[in-house]
């Protein structure tokens, strides 16, 4: 009797979901929303701080809302604008969009329907994520470079409140009735569970590692998956009490976000893994991997339509969001948009009707010019991308690393051969993290520029990465490879 019931229990969870199941962050009892013009996807761009703004329906870039300028204008004392563009969340009802500026300590709120920004809101150190509660009334920041989360009034964005948490809270997601609020660290190998209402402590779990970039609670109110981009793993634990952590999974390097799709098959986790170029796709039932979709260099946000039939992601370091489609788990688009794209959401009627919601939109710009480049060691497959996005005078590097041992110092730097021999010029220094990678910028002129009364110089220099033995630069490791397409 105890085995057939059993049984029963496990045929209940491989059993398919019935149609009209809700999508994050909704609960799973929420209608599906159809794809169609009213919709939208948003990405945050953090180099070219700008918001690129898609039609889901259509596949196509409709332009970007800009929040500030690329270096070197946003380096003056008198600059106004926002930096490092990042985080992004939504209303409930869907008609405002909050995103977070990192450098500037900003929470911009945006009407989705006129793309204009109706109130910045100033916060602490380095803020990362900002999310509304499911009632609308609050908007909870986790304030990164401090230790608290910022509660704002959910219509006047006014700063009402900060409830202590862990030292570096790196982002705060809801259950989907509103009850709990889940916030993982990025510098405190601990997530606590707050109780909403009385905003008291009501869970602790343990980290696997102390750096979670992102949080999501799975529609069907049962579980909380994070991602651990230091060491490549997602954990899992029960998204009521006790909380306890149900799964552990080695899912590669640079482990980014994480969203869910429901669908007819049932309710399936999305995760990209940045250093694989890849989103993986696991059941939450049993926790099997069912897919590995190749997407584009750096995968970083994502976000499932609101029928759970599409899951939208922006490439960091591809200069587009890819559109995969969950029935077959293939791309299915390629979107452009700005300059390392970092948190991505799709926000079902957003604007009031087809045609609408392209007031104040502007053509990417130098936004879509970059460069990019492989390194990999020699006679082996390319491990690392670089992206070179231009800022005018100066561009920004940023390399995706893999490929190297865990916990040694290594450097980016510039080579006078293509084998990474002769002079060397030094651009970022970085340790590979536990998963043997690393996300790694730098900024200047890297291209040169030629003063016209010089003689002509035939002089390249190649990209590699070194070890660092003994406190200096030794042997290459990763040589560059050639521009990717």
């Amino acid at each position: 009797m105890i085995r057939q019931a059993m049984l029963a229990s496990s045929l209940a969870l491989l059993a398919p979901l019935p149609a009209g199941a809700g999508q994050a962050p909704y609960a799973a009892g929420a209608p599906d929303i159809p794809v169609s013009a009213r919709d939208r996807v948003y990405a945050a761009e953090q180099f070219s701080n700008t918001v690129s703004v898609i039609d889901p329906s259509s596949n196509s870039l409709l332009g970007v809302i800009r929040l500030g300028d690329p270096q070197p204008a946003n380096l003056s004392p008198l600059y106004r604008g926002q930096v490092l563009v990042h985080g992004l969340g939504f209303s409930p009802d869907r008609t405002t969009l909050a995103v977070v500026s990192i450098a500037s300590n900003a929470v911009s709120f945006i009407d989705t329907a006129t793309n204009r920004v109706k109130h910045t809101t100033y916060v602490g150190r380095s803020p990362h994520e900002a999310f509304f509660t499911p009632d609308g009334r609050e908007v909870w920041v986790s304030v990164r470079g401090e230790d608290y989360i910022a509660v704002l009034d959910g219509a006047t964005y006014r700063e009402t409140a900060r409830i202590p948490v862990p030292n570096g809270p790196g982002m705060t997601i809801f259950s989907p009735d509103g009850r709990y609020a889940y916030v993982c660290s990025s510098f405190t190998p601990q997530t606590v569970v707050l109780d909403v209402a009385t905003r008291a402590v009501a869970g602790r779990v343990e980290q696997a590692s102390p750096f979670c970039p992102n949080i999501a609670a799975a529609p069907d109110g049962d579980q909380v998956w994070l991602t651990l981009k230091d060491v490549g793993k997602a954990m899992v634990f029960r998204a009521t009490p006790p909380f306890d952590v149900l799964r552990v999974l080695d899912t590669g390097p640079i482990t980014n976000h994480v969203n869910f799709a429901r669908t007819a098959q049932g309710q399936f986790a999305y995760l990209t893994i940045g250093g694989l170029n890849q989103v993986k796709v696991f059941r939450t039932d049993s926790f099997e991997e069912v897919a590995a979709i190749p997407v584009g260099a750096l995968p970083h946000g994502l976000w499932p339509s609101g029928d759970g039939t599409r899951v939208y992601v922006g490439t960091e370091n591809g200069d587009a969001v890819t559109a995969i489609d969950t029935p077959t788990n293939k791309v299915v688009a390629t979107i452009p948009n700005g300059q390392a794209a970092q948190a991505l959401v799709y926000v079902p009627e957003a604007v009031p009707g087809a045609g609408a919601g392209r007031d104040g939109l502007q053509p990417l710009g130098t936004a879509a010019s970059a460069v990019h480049l492989t390194l990999g060691a020699p006679g082996a497959e390319a491990a690392t991308t670089v992206s070179l996005f231009d800022q005018g005078i100066t561009q920004v590097l940023q390399a995706a690393v893999t490929g190297l041992e865990p916990g040694k110092p290594y450097a980016l730097a510039l080579a006078s051969k293509p084998d990474g021999s002769g002079g060397l010029e030094p651009l970022a220094g970085f340790m590979a993290n536990p998963a043997g990678a690393q996300i790694v910028n730098a900024v200047g002129p890297i291209r040169q520029i030629v003063d016209p009364a010089t003689a002509p110089s035939d002089d390249r220099r190649y990209l590699v990465i070194v070890r660092i033995e003994g406190g200096k630069p030794g042997r290459a490791v990763q040589l560059q490879r050639s521009e990717r397409p």
